[in-house]
């Protein structure tokens, strides 16, 4: 025993003489599962599997917050500095952090010094929808696992950045992209995937942690066939009952914002997208399970529940949005999801059944409200109108639709306080003039048969007048916090740009966010009495974290600006037309007088 601790002692000491730094301490499923209770890692991506956002740290409160100070900060780089939308993991003394173009970087996590760094070798000819962004990875055992831009789960070596596996999810010839951060649970990678907007067929897949092997995967179109081990595990739903013909052959339905996990239930909870193509008089039907909720059975691969958000989705709302599982005041165990339609809406986390849904956008013009019962919505005549009654047969009429098709929320992550009982909720209040063309499937090529701008508006009050102007000094952000046993607004924060980042909020009674224009921002959880900010540089459209180590709280965000605003914000997109872009870490801590 004692030749065997002495040779460990030296082939470790030899690492560190080599500069390989200390050997990690291997993170395990009991650390993920307890990662949002324990303050001196980041593990996971959402604080835990949840999804809550949510840090039990308490050394920096409203009251101490103006000795907030960066620590460090460091540049990612080179050319390739737009779109950054990481949240960084921390364990053991480092920081992994993803950049756009699929890049990794392992960081001191106290001095921001870079330990090694991956660049990945993206192929020609790859297809991210909404630009070359990547929302971070997760930690287990020795290895950092993410997706890229040409569908590949990837693991590294946590210790030199070495690849240990890859797998393929999906062909990126036809518009497969991973840009979000995959789920542990079980010892499983789970992930979903990006490419509606091509016409691929979403699925979520699982993946050993430690091999990269295949495990299972669940089509999220009905009709086709799911694997466990590599074997058939019986088709999603009932072939055609909510499809046509063979649309379902390229329903899209991708679940491309992951998943979060309760171990309690034994349940994965992911979003699906937009079913394909976005003109939706060629697919009359609900076209399940696109724009919903789902449940999987992470030992099964199959599902347990399912709940549709939009049937038969004619604006791009898709409901990809984060899904997070929690417990509310009343102990109700539910989970809830920030809907791209406008709505908040709560589910029994066991069975899936509607239990409420709010507007939290001001400005909704497409749906009157939802079913009191079933969720369903009641639609409001706001859908653009069939090509093929128009008089040349190539578009047909436009309608204004508010949500834009960016969504109320989207990629935003929301967080949550048990110690408030307050979801905190980036929104966004714009609409859009939308129309439907003639569309056909080709692979690779885009399969939405709409055309669209997206406009400003002039945002009211809850069920206000809708006025598509532009905003004449008026908010287009709005960081919420809404009491999900009222069902009420509580306080908001209104920004004149559109909130693209996510929230933080912590034990501390402190909610953190960022803006496009730059500033890390942070308010009392409980009044939303704004009480710092910090100016990082470039826009900030990602999630901040908070760990603790050496006895110090620290707080974190990835700034640089990109992604789908810029690209597809249409008139949204030149009033930031001025924001620079950049790709930064920075963090901070408090500071110690002599």
């Amino acid at each position: 025993m004692i030749k065997r601790k002495l040779s460990y002692m030296i082939v470790a000491g030899a690492l560190i003489g080599m500069g390989a730094g200390p050997v990690a301490a291997r993170v395990t499923d009991q650390d993920i599962l307890n990662d949002a209770a324990t303050p001196g890692d980041v593990v996971t991506n959402g604080l835990g599997t949840k999804n809550q956002r949510y840090s039990p740290s308490t050394k920096i409160t409203p009251a101490n917050i103006k000795d907030l100070v960066p620590a460090w900060t460091f540049q990612m780089g080179d050319e390739k500095q737009r779109g950054q939308q990481s949240q960084p993991v921390v364990h053991n003394g480092k920081m992994f952090v993803t950049g756009s173009y699929s890049r990794v970087f392992a960081l001191d996590s106290k001095t921001g010094k870079k330990l090694w760094a991956y660049q990945h070798k993206l192929p020609e000819g790859i297809l991210p929808c909404c630009d070359v962004i990547n929302r971070g990875g997760v930690l287990y055992d020795n290895l950092f696992i993410y997706g890229t831009l040409d569908g590949l789960l990837v693991a590294l070596d946590q210790d030199t950045g070495k690849v240990v596996w890859k797998a393929t999810v999906g062909e990126y010839a036809e518009g497969v992209s991973i840009s979000s951060a995959p789920l542990i649970a079980k010892g499983m990678v789970i992930t979903g995937m990006a490419g509606g907007e091509f016409g691929v067929v979403g699925n979520v897949s699982a993946w050993d942690a430690k091999t990269g092997k295949n495990v299972w995967i669940r089509p999220t179109v009905e009709g086709h066939m799911g694997t466990l081990k590599g074997q058939p595990n019986g088709i999603t739903g009932t072939l055609n009952a909510s499809w046509p013909g063979e649309l379902w052959k390229q329903g899209s339905s991708t679940p491309w914002m992951g998943c979060a996990y309760d171990p309690e239930t034994n349940l994965a909870y992911c979003g699906t997208g937009n079913p394909g193509p976005w003109n939706s008089h060629l697919r009359p039907g609900d076209n399940l399970y696109s724009t919903s909720t789902v449940a999987i059975d992470v030992d099964t691969g199959k599902f347990s529940w399912a709940f549709q958000h939009t049937p038969n989705d004619a604006w791009d709302f898709d409901s990809m949005n984060t899904v997070m599982a929690f417990t509310n005041k009343k102990g109700q165990k539910l989970v809830a999801k920030a809907d791209k339609n406008g709505f908040m809406y709560q589910l029994d986390a066991k069975t899936g059944k509607f239990v409420s849904g709010t507007p939290i956008c001001n400005s909704i013009t497409w749906a009157k409200g939802l079913d009191p019962v079933t969720g369903r919505p009641i639609e409001n005549n706001n859908r653009p109108g069939d090509p093929v009654k128009s008089a040349d047969g190539k578009k047909g009429s436009s309608v204004f639709t508010a949500p834009s098709f960016l969504g109320c929320n989207n990629q935003q992550q929301f967080a949550y306080s048990g110690d408030t009982g307050l979801f905190y909720i980036p929104t966004v209040e714009w609409g859009m003039d939308i129309w439907n063309e003639p569309v056909s499937y080709k692979k690779g090529a885009a399969y939405l048969g709409a055309g669209f701008t997206i406009r400003p508006l002039a945002a009211k009050d809850i069920n206000g007048v809708v006025s598509p102007k532009n905003l004449s000094g008026d908010y287009m952000g709005a960081l919420r916090a809404f009491d999900p046993i009222t069902n009420k607004i509580v306080w908001e924060i209104r920004d004149p740009a559109p909130l693209w980042g996510g929230a933080l909020v912590t034990k501390g009674n402190l909610v953190f966010w960022g803006t496009p224009y730059g500033q890390l921002k942070a308010a009392d959880a409980k009044t939303g009495k704004e009480v710092w900010a910090y100016q990082t540089g470039s826009g900030i459209i990602a999630p901040p974290i908070s760990w603790e180590e050496g006895g110090e709280q620290y707080i974190s965000i990835v700034s640089g600006w990109g992604g789908a605003v810029p690209l597809w914000g249409g008139e949204v997109a030149k009033l930031t037309a001025g924001i620079t872009q950049g790709g930064s870490v920075t963090v901070f801590k408090l500071h110690k007088s002599k």
